[in-house]
């Protein structure tokens, strides 16, 4: 049977595997619990230079001295950086990477990208931060989190009380070099067989993988790959300590190679399909970013004074996060292209634009890209400065906060399609401004008008659950339509008469308030 070579995420050490190790061991199987450098009873051992080089090595220094012919390594949150990084120095000696409840981090990532407490980010990052955030007492060294405080470093669900009192009684102080010190990859790791553990109380499972896959990004189209495999767990993110059981039994049947597989559909990606609306072409114009769809001009001699006079217009902000060198980018795919048409043909200007939400961190330079982009369409003569629409897409929800957190006076409608209304639990990196329903409750009598489709995600769905909710309890305007039998993406993969009457409801809708 292979060796395991187990390493957990911040704050704990080999101790943290004690239930599973013995359980492995009884199988018959070598096990390898590390206790990377600082993170044990010795934490003096820890120094300022401590960071994922440290951490590496150590992993190297380990499997150096297995002398199994197979290793299976499993890296745990954090733990997956020293385990790729080892891995990768060590390809001909690993048969197995299990990602258990981890992210899928990539040469020049630092784990910072994913650390999902956003006062230890803003610490780490150098912002400032407000009286009663972390404090350290050395600028080195992250403090473990006191007992109510885990939560804000993933899902304690399935926790027992006493594990997770000694969770917190064990932790030690995070280096904060480990986090900030990016992941150096040389290529050798990518070719090693995978197993993707994800822990269902952190927001992700095999549907919402599948989705992905299926979406068509091709960030994640190595999640096909034959040599993939994936398992659930119902629990949080600590499975080591809630249910032993289980992820024991998943970890050896990650080792002989089973596991789920993801198969890729062979299709044109979703977001390249077809508009499912048929609309005539318009006129373009290019700017930078933003592309317009120019409406006809009155006929000659038309009475009504408003379609002599500037255009309202409707921006389609995409979603993402889209990789930043992914062609055609969205302004070209049929959707937006479809949207931005059907606008023009209705008589106001269609808008797309290339904003910069390349990763879960990018929302904030995605909103300065929106924001430019009404500046520039605001100083077009032919465009109602003060009648503008936004209609948000996917993941580009999140931005909508902001125009609900203080509505502008240009701002007439708001709109979301098939929408993420909330960062999911592995979307640690997003700034806590972006959650639209902490933000609705400022938008006053601004008009919302939100698509969702009954085949959702049940992870997004959520999403929208605890928006609407939100919106109720403060009494929002928010229209919603409902596509009972559409799936994310719903404008380009179920081309059905439902789906067309979804998008000509919505349009009508925006356009309905943009004339108000």
């Amino acid at each position: 049977m292979a060796a395991f070579v187990l390493v957990s995420g911040c704050f704990t050490g080999g101790w943290i595997w004690q239930e599973v190790a013995d359980r492995l061991r009884k199988s018959g199987a070598e096990v390898h619990p590390v206790t990377l450098t600082g993170m044990g009873d010795r934490r003096d051992e820890a120094v300022p230079g401590t960071d994922l080089e440290t951490h590496i090595e150590d992993v190297v220094r380990l499997i150096d001295g297995v002398d199994a012919p197979e290793v299976v390594i499993v890296g745990h949150d954090y733990g997956i950086h020293p385990v790729l990084g080892a891995a990768d120095r060590r390809p001909e000696r690993i048969t197995r990477i299990v990602y258990l409840d981890a992210g899928m981090p990539q040469d020049g990532d630092a784990a910072l990208k994913l650390v999902p407490d956003q006062e230890v980010r803003r610490r780490l990052l150098g912002r400032s931060v407000q009286a009663g955030s972390v404090q350290a007492g050395d600028d080195w060294q992250i403090p473990a989190p006191a007992s109510d405080e885990w939560q804000r470093w993933g899902s304690t669900a399935g926790l027992p009380d006493e594990a997770l009192a000694r969770l917190t009684r064990l932790a030690a102080p995070q280096p904060a070099g480990t986090l900030t010190r990016p992941l150096r990859l040389s290529g050798a790791v990518a070719a090693l067989p995978t197993t993707g553990v994800l822990c269902t109380g952190s927001g992700l499972n095999i549907a919402l993988i599948e989705d992905l896959v299926a979406g068509g990004l091709p960030q994640f189209q190595a999640l096909a790959d034959p040599e993939v495999g994936f398992f659930e767990l119902a629990t949080g993110h600590w499975p080591m300590l809630s249910c032993p059981d289980e992820l024991t039994e998943v970890l050896i049947r990650a080792a002989a190679g089973e596991g789920h597989r993801i198969t890729a559909t062979g299709k044109v990606p979703a977001y390249l399909r077809p508009f499912v609306l048929d609309v005539p072409e318009r006129p373009r114009e290019r700017v930078g970013r933003i592309d317009l769809y120019v409406p006809d001009e009155p006929p000659e001699g038309a009475e009504d004074a408003e379609a002599e006079g500037p255009r309202p217009a409707v921006v389609f902000v995409h979603g993402g996060p889209v990789p930043a060198d992914l062609q055609p980018t969205p302004r070209d795919w049929p959707a937006f292209i479809g949207y931005g048409r059907y606008a023009a043909s209705l008589g106001v200007f269609g808008v797309t634009l290339d904003h910069r939400l390349h990763d879960f961190d990018d929302y904030g330079r995605a909103a300065e890209d929106i924001a430019e982009a009404v500046e520039v369409l605001r100083a077009d003569p032919r465009i109602d400065q003060e009648r503008i629409a936004l209609w948000y897409f996917s993941g580009g929800g999140l931005l909508l906060a902001d125009q609900l957190a203080e509505p502008p006076s240009w701002l007439r409608c708001a709109a979301v399609t098939y929408p993420v209304l909330a960062p999911l639990p592995a979307w640690g990196a997003v700034d806590p401004r972006f959650r639209p329903a902490a933000a609705v409750s400022a938008a006053g009598r601004l008009p919302i008008v939100l698509t969702r489709v009954g085949l959702e995600n049940a992870e997004i769905a959520a999403t929208v659950e605890e928006f609407l909710a939100a919106a109720k309890a403060c009494g929002a305007d928010v229209e919603v339509i409902d596509v009972p039998d559409g799936h994310h993406g719903f404008d380009t993969i179920d081309h059905s008469e439902q789906s067309r009457h979804a998008v000509e409801r919505a349009m009508r809708t925006v356009l309905a308030h943009l004339h108000d």
